[in-house]
């Protein structure tokens, strides 16, 4: 079995799209106008979706006050101390930071909606090339 997306329910998918596009190197795989506006955003090897619908819209959870060890979305990313900043401009906001012992830096954010989102730079990548 291989994971084709993982499914968030979001307030304004439309705006998110557009922002995961812009400023996290997203591609819209697929959507869906009107309705739900359903989104399948591809990363940039085409093997990972995400999937943002608003859809039941009384039933966004709150991302914002969830603790970010409860649900975040990883990314691979080579420098997350510029990425940090890039993305602090654009309305994330910082949450954590941890380096561990094996080398992985990783930097914990919130999108402007308030999901989590993590910049992971492994020291021994855990993802096939």
């Amino acid at each position: 079995m291989k994971i084709e997306h993982f499914a968030f329910n979001v307030a304004d998918p439309i705006a998110v799209a557009e922002w995961y596009v812009t400023h996290m190197g997203m591609t819209i795989a697929r959507k869906m106008e009107g309705g739900p506006n359903t989104h399948f955003l591809a990363d940039d090897s085409g093997q990972v979706m995400v999937e943002i619908y608003n859809n039941p819209p009384d039933q966004v959870p709150d991302y914002a006050n969830m603790n970010p060890l409860i649900l975040h979305l990883a990314f691979v990313c080579e420098n997350p101390e510029e990425k940090r900043a890039e993305l602090e401009k654009v309305g994330a906001t910082f949450a954590e930071e941890v380096r561990i012992k094996d080398g992985s830096h990783l930097v914990m954010m919130r999108d402007p909606w308030g999901l989590a989102i993590q910049l992971c730079k492994r020291g021994t990548p855990m993802l096939k090339a």
